[in-house]
């Protein structure tokens, strides 16, 4: 059963955090221990692991505020996420190990999920789909290393798709351009359609 530190934590991960309404706002302990179920002392503890990674800022006499992500820093994660996901696909159609069944499902999935009150199950299946890539390499420490992105790449998928009308088909026309250079079996082709695939995300966050 998790805790109640653990609780504070992933909700203000996966949902506070990840809602473009609060980038940059102040967080109120009492509003959000009353929302959880739990005192102030696991809000405190969550917000201070959230500290040291950087996603919230701590700031005396006002509290805990939403970390905005930067420009830099998106071009940063788009990088590191472009070196990752290329390695995996050059890795997996070498092997030809790609695991098309379950990319194909997971982009089905999405195309369920174009109503604005998706967007963030969209993003999560979306996160879904490049971790399944990289997971099926079967490196233990590339899993950890990716996974450590997911909540700076939910952050930024859920704000793309708020900046920009269609970003959501926009964003399966993407996939579905990946998935067929996957299985054509051509690492240079799906190489090049990840490139598009976080330069088109990056375009969009930097516009704003």
């Amino acid at each position: 059963m998790a805790s109640g530190r653990e609780k504070a934590y992933a909700y203000l991960k996966d949902t506070v955090l990840t809602d473009p309404e609060m980038q940059g706002a102040f967080l109120s302990e009492q509003e959000l221990a009353d929302r959880i179920g739990v005192s102030r002392t696991p809000i405190r503890e969550a917000l201070l692991l959230l500290a040291a990674e950087d996603l919230v800022e701590l700031v005396p006499k006002r509290g805990a505020r939403v970390t905005p992500l930067t420009g830099r820093e998106v071009r940063e994660l788009m990088e590191l996420r472009g070196v990752v996901e290329r390695y995996a696909a050059q890795q997996l159609v070498a092997a030809e190990r790609v695991p098309l069944e379950k990319l194909r499902s997971l982009l089905e999935r999405q195309r369920a999920l174009t109503g604005a009150e998706d967007t963030r199950e969209f993003i999560a299946v979306d996160h879904r789909f490049h971790a399944s890539l990289v997971s099926a390499v079967g490196n233990a420490l590339l899993d950890r290393h990716y996974d450590s992105l997911r909540s700076r790449q939910v952050r930024a998928g859920v704000v793309a798709v708020y900046n920009q009308q269609g970003r959501q088909e926009a964003v399966l026309d993407e996939h579905e351009a990946i998935l067929d250079a996957l299985a054509g079996g051509d690492a240079q082709a799906v190489c090049a359609a990840i490139d598009h695939h976080l330069e088109s995300t990056l375009k969009v966050l930097l516009a704003g």
